[in-house]
């Protein structure tokens, strides 16, 4: 590989993201490095701060955007995201490839801006009502918060066909094994 590679997985909130890559991690940690995003959103209980997230104040966090230190920011459910620009930069020019999870619109600007060092895989539930037991079940979330999920959820799936990749998460180990494929794929031809 001449450069290295930023792989975007995207799905709706309690699509498995983080849970993919997790297991990726796990199964093969010698080969990815892991992007942390910054957020102005309060941590979930067990969450930990530089390991899960690097959270922000909302005011840090448009002092740093407004330096240009993210490769890109989104508003998402009422709280603010972003990539910190500088750590990728130095992982795409040391050859390494990065797993980051993201949100559609987040996805689809990285893709933007650096073309093709950036690799976009989106994560499908199998259907809405198998998400909505999902973010259920996660118990972090107030009603109102729930439906307004759903409802972003509904509107990210419109921008799956815009991804490289489109993966439906209905099992687990499928998902990671299929995921591992078209990561192989893309470092092969580059």
């Amino acid at each position: 590989m001449k450069r290295g590679l930023l792989v975007v997985f995207s799905a709706p909130s309690g699509g498995g993201k983080s849970t993919v890559i997790r297991e990726i991690m796990k199964k093969r940690a010698s080969d990815f490095k892991y992007s942390l995003s910054t957020t102005t959103r309060p941590p979930r209980k067990n969450e930990v701060d530089g390991k899960h997230y690097l959270f922000l104040s909302e005011d840090e966090f448009f002092r740093r955007r407004d330096k240009g230190e993210f490769l890109e920011w989104a508003r998402v459910h009422d709280n603010f995201y972003a990539t910190p620009l500088r750590p990728i930069e130095k992982n795409i020019a040391d050859k390494e490839i990065v797993l980051l999870d993201i949100d559609v619109q987040g996805g689809l600007a990285i893709k933007e801006r650096l073309k093709d060092d950036a690799f976009l895989i989106f994560l499908a539930p199998p259907s809405m009502s198998l998400l909505e037991n999902r973010l259920r079940a996660r118990q972090t979330d107030s009603e109102t918060v729930i439906g307004r999920r759903l409802q972003a959820a509904a509107d990210e799936l419109k921008f799956a066909e815009k991804y490289d990749v489109i993966i439906v998460n209905d099992r687990l180990e499928k998902t990671i094994a299929q995921a591992l494929v078209e990561i192989d794929r893309k470092i092969n031809q580059s």
